[in-house]
């Protein structure tokens, strides 16, 4: 059994920080030291200096698009999960709209298989709703299931629901958390046919498609599913939150007190309207990014409590994927890889503190899913620790990158807090820019 000890670090963990080792005996923390270590364990122990860095929990990204089956072309467990550990990032959980669709517990035990030779993080799946497979959603395992996925509205990958009574029953029937996209289809539609009719021949800049997928159409479907949660009692958590007016539409309340909560992603944080300019499609997403005052709303919001988790909506697409104009450019891009720096980044500029950095992608999505013994730098949890480098600018670089599409939005952007190691289940997975692909993460249980 592998004995490691990670030696005066400074521990950010459930709001407190404060210089301590922590000792890992296998797959868990089986000892954290706020006082000197024990000359014994010193002598036995393969000890890591942490002395000057920060030790936090890996981080739990509960919103990823890691591409694998059917569209690996793009990303795969392997390559993305590379790209995971180099960021800090030791859970994914894994969308649905892959080729064929997770829709079935058939095919979630098939894509775990996958993962299960490939992933360097740990894994778990949305199973997604459709329009016709409400018997699968009703006897769904929830040990095994993260969340059922509900593209609410609007929807890439085929699993658009036009019919309302079905996504009325399934908020009825859905036994575990679900996960919503949310943007109104009708609203989205309509603006596209003005801008067609005011562009004419001519291309859609980038640009516009804020202005297509805007703060009225996302505010129209997310209000309507908040209604239908209330009334069925379904457990919600609302995807990847853009606006300023949506957050009217949520509580600030201990997570543990809601039924009702609300996800927003690094780029979402980083990027507004005025970024198009510079950088075209490679930050069109889904929802849009929008201006910059729902970008101030959205960072004051994660100090006030009314967005509960943050992610990465991680959505690698080949730049051949992304060119075109408004219409045609794929929607999507990768950020896990610098998501929890960029996170710490924000920080150090004022916007929040780092402990609530560790509380929003780490304590929270496992509070929130209930996530077995992860997320929190406890005894007797598993060993997922990264240790951060602080006050270490670096640039983001291309020869950098691990992901398999080749490129970022972030590149040329400087960073101060670099990843320096990775511990996934106790072994050292990420360590300074070398990677141990032998190792493999597992796949996530729930307390359900």
């Amino acid at each position: 059994m592998n004995t490691i000890l990670i030696h005066n670090a400074k521990i950010i963990n459930e709001g407190n920080s404060f210089k301590g080792s922590l000792l890992i005996e296998g797959e868990k923390i089986s000892k954290i030291f706020k006082d000197e270590v024990p000359e014994n364990i010193l002598k036995n122990a393969e000890v890591v200096d942490a002395d000057g860095k920060w030790a936090l929990p890996g981080v739990i990204d509960s919103h990823v698009h890691f591409r694998e089956p059917g569209f690996t072309q793009k990303g795969d467990f392997q390559s993305e999960s590379r790209a995971a550990v180099a960021g800090g990032v030791t859970s994914i959980m894994d969308m649905p709209n892959t080729s064929p669709m997770t829709t079935s517990m058939d095919e979630l035990d098939k894509k775990a298989e996958i993962a299960s030779k490939k992933c360097l993080t740990n894994y778990a799946f949305y199973l997604g709703a459709t329009e016709n497979n409400i018997e699968e959603i009703k006897h769904l395992d929830p040990k095994k299931v993260c969340g059922i996925k509900l593209f609410l509205g609007s929807s890439t990958g085929g699993m658009h629901i036009t019919k309302e009574e079905t996504v009325k029953n399934i908020f009825k029937e859905a036994p575990i958390l679900l996960a919503i996209h949310s943007e109104d289809e009708e609203m989205i539609q309509a603006n596209i046919d003005k801008y067609k009719a005011e562009f004419g021949e001519n291309p859609i800049p980038i640009s516009y498609h804020e202005l297509i997928r805007n703060s009225d159409a996302c505010y129209k479907s997310t209000a309507k599913a908040i209604d239908w949660a209330v009334q069925y009692g379904t457990r919600l958590h609302v995807l990847h939150l853009t606006t300023a007016k949506e957050l009217a539409l949520f509580s600030n309340k201990p997570i543990s007190d809601k039924k009702i909560t609300a996800e927003t992603c690094v780029n979402y944080l980083w990027f507004d309207d005025q970024d198009y300019e510079r950088l075209g499609a490679k930050i069109k997403c889904n929802p849009s990014i929008k201006k910059e005052k729902s970008r101030n709303n959205l960072l004051q919001a994660i100090v006030s409590g009314h967005i509960d988790t943050i992610a990465t909506d991680h959505a690698p697409h080949l730049l051949a994927d992304k060119e075109g104009d408004c219409l045609h450019a794929a929607s999507g891009c990768p950020s896990i890889q610098h998501s929890l720096p960029m996170m710490l980044e924000l920080a150090k500029k004022g916007n929040f503190s780092r402990e609530q950095v560790v509380e929003k992608m780490c304590h929270n999505p496992a509070k929130l899913f209930n996530v077995e013994k992860r997320g929190f730098i406890r005894k007797g949890y598993f060993a997922d620790i990264v240790l951060v480098e602080p006050n270490s600018p670096y640039q983001v670089e291309k020869k950098d990158l691990q992901y398999k599409c080749g490129w970022s939005p972030l590149e040329g952007a400087t960073l101060s807090y670099k990843v320096t190691q990775t511990f996934v289940n106790g072994k050292l997975v990420y360590n300074n820019g070398q990677i141990n692909e032998e190792s493999k993460g597992m796949m996530i249980n729930f307390a359900r």
